[in-house]
């Protein structure tokens, strides 16, 4: 099994920066790549941004030039920073790690925390 931990959830201003961070653990398994996602009042989960363990990245439009996803010195370390946020950035974000085991690849969610932007 594998344990997300995550912090930097929190209240903002329209403009401000937050920034979330998210660790792995777990024996036996390989993390290979990590993400955010996230979820606003009344809408479906969307993916916000990924990235692999070989540093490829990955951003839904919405949010390109104003996060970054990095990883962090533990390779099981992913963080996002977002800047310049939106009221339409608010929702519940969940960490993902995707992990490889000799049973195959599974991907494995955080418990979600809360970004709510508002003046």
């Amino acid at each position: 099994q594998v344990q997300l931990v995550k912090s930097g959830g929190g209240l903002v201003q329209p403009g401000g920066s937050l920034r979330l961070s998210c660790a792995a653990s777990g024996s036996g398994v390989s993390i290979n790549g990590m993400g955010w996602y996230r979820q606003a009042p009344g809408k479906q989960r969307e993916l916000v941004a990924t990235i692999t363990n070989g540093g490829s990245t990955n951003y839904a439009d919405s949010v390109k030039g104003r996060f970054t996803i990095s990883r962090g010195n533990a390779k099981n370390t992913v963080y996002l920073q977002m800047n310049s946020l939106k009221p339409e950035d608010t929702a519940v974000y969940y960490c993902n790690a995707y992990g490889l085991s000799l049973q195959g690849g599974r991907n494995y969610w955080g418990e979600g925390t809360l970004v709510t932007v508002s003046s």
